[in-house]
C-alpha cells in the first residue's frame, strides 16, 4: 500500500497460533480489526455502543502471502477505498518488520443502528471517512 490511511503495529501473540506456532488465518481479520477501531477512535467515529449500532462485516477477502509466526513483529497498513451511503470498504495489508507483504484483502462494513438495521452516514462521519481517502493519496 503505498500512502496508507493507518498503520497498526503489534507482535504475533501465541494464543494467536497453532500448535505449530503459525498464526491461525482467521487472525488476520482480528488484526485488521484492531487497526479499523483505532481508526474510528483516533477519528471520534463510532465504533460500537448498543445504543447507537456499530458497523458489522457483510463482505470480506484476504490472500494470504506467507505465513506469520509467533513474536513475529507485523504492521497493518489500512486505506479506504469507497465510502457508501452506509458502507465502507476498507483495504488492509499486514506487512512483516522486514516489509516483507504477508496478506492482504478488504473488508466491507455497514454503518448500523441499534436495531441493527443499516444507517445513512452522518456528514460528519462521511467526512472523516473521505477525508482518510484524501489523505492517503499522494499529493498532487
Amino acid at each position: 500500500m503505498n500512502f496508507p490511511l493507518h498503520r497498526h503495529f503489534r507482535t504475533v501473540a501465541f494464543g494467536d497460533t497453532d500448535a505449530s506456532g503459525w498464526m491461525h488465518f482467521p487472525n488476520v481479520f482480528h488484526y485488521f480489526e484492531q487497526a479499523e477501531h483505532e481508526f474510528l477512535r483516533k477519528n471520534g467515529l463510532l465504533v460500537f455502543a448498543r445504543d447507537q449500532g456499530g458497523w458489522p462485516r457483510v463482505k470480506v477477502s484476504c490472500d494470504y502471502k506467507r505465513p506469520l509466526l509467533t513474536g513475529d513483529e507485523i504492521e497493518v497498513q489500512l486505506g479506504i477505498s469507497r465510502v457508501g451511503a452506509s458502507s465502507v470498504t476498507w483495504n488492509f495489508e499486514i506487512l512483516t518488520k522486514s516489509g516483507e507483504l504477508a496478506s492482504f484483502g478488504s473488508v466491507t462494513t455497514v454503518r448500523v443502528n441499534h436495531e441493527g438495521r443499516p444507517q445513512l452516514l452522518t456528514d460528519e462521519e462521511r467526512e472523516k471517512l473521505e477525508r482518510g481517502i484524501h489523505s492517503a493519496a499522494p499529493e498532487p
